[in-house]
């Protein structure tokens, strides 16, 4: 972990209530897809908690979705306005050792932390394909970027307006969609789905409120199969076969 200075580049609207914020500053710390970052805001006590959607050494991407006063006050900021971020928090996904067919899975924000790992994976050159869900098509974000990258995207809506209707475990049937390794991440509920659902291994990154976001307050600890962890620290990534449903 690395507490330092960053400068905002750039914090533009991509989605409705989605924002993509480019921070330069020591990003060092960051070196695997998955780990976030903890950002302090100006009036608030608690920092929050931000997973980084990509990264050089020299800054971060971070995608955000305005949820309550700490998220609209990010959305307000100008370019130019200094930060304090803790960088290189938590466990990120794992790399496999030889190419494979690869499935990921993001349900709304929670797509943030896959775009990393869609490069490293092509990089690796896997076979990737990436089911996105949302609510709607107003909802929708980085489709062009992930074929971009070289991936094979579906998407689902809850609404039908776009894709398959329903969610990402509908869209992944619909297209019969064959893999032997899957990374997820998006609420709960969505993760349990495809946990019970997907007859293969996999890695999901887990969504909690946390307190000091390093290990210390152990606020944000699970029970799994290994006793307790916490998210901030052990995870949020985890293997599904550590989780307890």
């Amino acid at each position: 972990m690395k507490q330092a200075t960053f400068t905002l580049t750039a914090n533009e609207q991509i989605a409705q209530d989605i924002y993509c914020m480019t921070l330069t500053g020591d990003a060092s710390d960051v070196t695997r897809s998955g780990q976030f970052v903890n950002l302090s805001l100006p009036g608030h006590y608690l920092r929050r908690p931000i997973s980084v959607a990509d990264f050089t050494p020299r800054g971060v991407s971070l995608l955000y979705k305005v949820v309550g006063e700490g998220t609209a006050q990010m959305a307000s900021m100008s370019p130019g306005t200094q930060l304090d971020l803790l960088t290189g928090l938590g466990n990120g996904f794992s790399l496999p050792d030889q190419s494979r067919n690869i499935l990921l899975v993001g349900g709304g924000i929670g797509a943030a932390p896959l775009y990393h790992l869609t490069k490293d994976l092509i990089g690796l050159h896997c076979q990737v394909t990436i089911v996105l869900g949302f609510t709607s098509w107003a909802d929708c974000f980085y489709l062009k970027r992930f074929q971009q990258l070289g991936a094979q995207v579906y998407v689902s809506t809850v609404k039908g307006d776009v894709g398959t209707k329903g969610f990402v475990t509908d869209a992944i049937r619909a297209h019969n969609i064959q893999a032997d390794y899957f990374y997820a991440c998006g609420p709960m509920p969505m993760l349990s789905a495809l946990c019970h659902s997907l007859d293969y291994s996999g890695e999901v990154s887990l969504e909690a409120r946390m307190g000091c976001g390093f290990g210390i307050c152990m606020g944000c600890s699970i029970e799994t199969r290994q006793g307790p962890q916490r998210v901030c620290k052990e995870g949020p990534v985890f293997r599904k076969e550590e989780l307890i449903w």
